[in-house]
C-alpha cells in the first residue's frame, strides 16, 4: 500500500528522531525499513515501511503482517496510524524555510531536508516515553522504558524475528508501584506514570479531549496531573500529538546540542531564535536530536534538491543564440 507524502520526506531522519536511539525496541530501523507492531482494532499488527523513491520524488509504501492472530487487517486503519506516527500529513517546508535563514543552522537544516516531526501513536506510550526521562540522560531513560517494556509489554515472533508491543494504559495501571519502580525509576515517577496510566485507562484522561484543546490550554490540562511539570507537559504534546508550537524548555540535552550547534551562549539567545520560529518552534527540538545523530552517523544527510530541468522554446533559443552573437562581437 502506497502512503500519501508531499515530496521532500527523508525517512531515516524521521525514524530516527522518533526512535532517539538504536536500541529502541519498539521503533526499529533497520536496511531502510522502518518496523513495527501497533494496534489496530484490538489487533497486533507489524507495520514495514520503506521509501521505494528517494527524498525528493519519495514512493513510500507500507506493509502488514498480523501477529496476534490470523484475522484480516484493517488496512486503511493501519495505514492512517503509520501516517500519524511518521508525521507525513505535517506541512514541513515553512520550518526548513526558517531554519536555513538561521546561518548557523542552515548546513543542518539541508542536511535533514524531508525530516518530518513524528509522534507515537497513543497518549499512554507518549507518557511512559517521557515520564522515565526526567532529569535523567537520553542513554539511561531508553534503559528504564526497555526494562518497562519487558516486563510489561507482549513479545511476539513472526518466525524469523522477535518483536515488542508497547504495553497498554491497563497494564500499568494494575500495576504495583514496587514493579514500576524496578523497572528503575523513582517512587515519584512511578507514581506519576501509575496515575497517568489510570486516567488513560479509565477515560479520564483522553487524546482526543486534549487535541480539541489549544495548546496553552492543552499545557494547562497536563499540568495538572501529578509528576508532570511544564518540560513533560510540552513533551508530551510536541512528540505526542504532534504540537510543534511547543518547545520543550529547560531540556537539557536539545538546549545544549541546539547551542552548541548554533554557537549560542545563553539560554536567552536560544529563546531569540525560538521566538523566531514562532509556531513551528517545536522543530528545534528534533534539530537538535537530530543534529547528534548525524555526528554519530546514524541518519545520512539529504542530498542537494535535484536542479529542476527547464524546457526552452525554439524562439527563446533563437533569441538567446542572437544575444550570444552580439556578445561575442564586443568581447575583445
Amino acid at each position: 500500500m502506497r502512503l500519501a507524502v508531499d515530496a521532500p520526506f527523508h525517512l531515516e531522519a524521521t525514524v530516527r528522531v522518533l526512535q532517539r536511539r538504536p536500541a529502541n525496541l519498539i521503533d526499529i530501523w533497520n536496511r531502510q525499513h522502518y518496523r513495527r507492531v501497533i494496534r489496530v482494532c484490538e489487533q497486533l499488527v507489524l507495520i514495514d515501511v520503506e521509501n521505494r523513491g528517494t527524498i525528493d520524488s519519495p514512493d513510500v509504501r507500507l506493509a502488514t503482517r498480523p501477529l496476534s492472530n490470523d484475522r484480516s487487517i484493517d488496512r486503511k486503519e493501519s495505514a492512517r496510524i503509520a501516517s500519524a506516527i511518521l508525521g507525513l500529513g505535517a506541512d514541513a517546508a515553512p520550518a526548513q524555510r526558517l531554519a536555513e535563514r538561521e546561518p548557523a543552522l542552515r548546513a543542518t537544516a539541508r542536511a535533514l531536508r524531508g525530516m518530518r516531526a513524528p509522534h507515537y501513536p497513543d497518549l499512554f506510550e507518549t507518557f511512559a516515553n517521557v515520564i522515565p526521562f526526567q532529569q535523567l540522560s537520553l542513554e539511561a531513560g531508553m534503559a528504564v522504558v526497555a526494562r518497562l517494556i519487558r516486563l510489561f509489554g507482549k513479545r511476539l515472533s513472526d518466525g524469523s524475528h522477535t518483536h515488542y508491543a508497547f504495553p497498554v494504559a491497563g497494564d500499568i495501571a494494575d500495576a504495583r508501584i514496587a514493579h514500576l519502580k524496578g523497572c528503575g525509576m523513582s517512587r515519584h515517577k512511578s507514581l506519576a506514570l501509575h496515575t497517568a496510566a489510570r486516567a488513560i485507562a479509565s477515560g479520564t484522561l483522553t487524546l482526543t479531549a486534549l487535541e480539541q484543546l489549544p495548546s496553552p490550554q492543552a499545557l494547562d490540562r497536563l499540568l495538572q496531573l501529578p509528576g508532570i511539570g511544564p518540560w513533560s507537559a510540552a513533551l508530551i504534546l510536541l512528540r505526542g500529538l504532534g504540537r510543534v508550537d511547543v518547545f520543550p524548555q529547560a531540556d537539557t540535552g536539545a538546549e545544549s546540542s541546539l547551542m552548541k550547534l548554533m554557537h549560542l551562549r545563553s539560554r536567552g539567545a536560544l529563546a531569540r531564535v525560538a521566538a523566531r520560529f514562532g509556531e513551528h518552534r517545536g522543530y528545534l527540538y528534533f534539530y537538535g536530536l537530530a543534529s547528534r545523530l548525524l555526528a554519530a552517523g546514524l541518519i545520512g544527510p539529504a542530498s542537494p534538491p535535484a536542479m529542476r530541468q527547464i524546457r526552452i522554446s525554439a524562439p527563446t533559443r533563437r533569441a538567446q543564440t542572437l544575444l550570444c552573437g552580439k556578445r561575442r562581437e564586443h568581447e575583445p
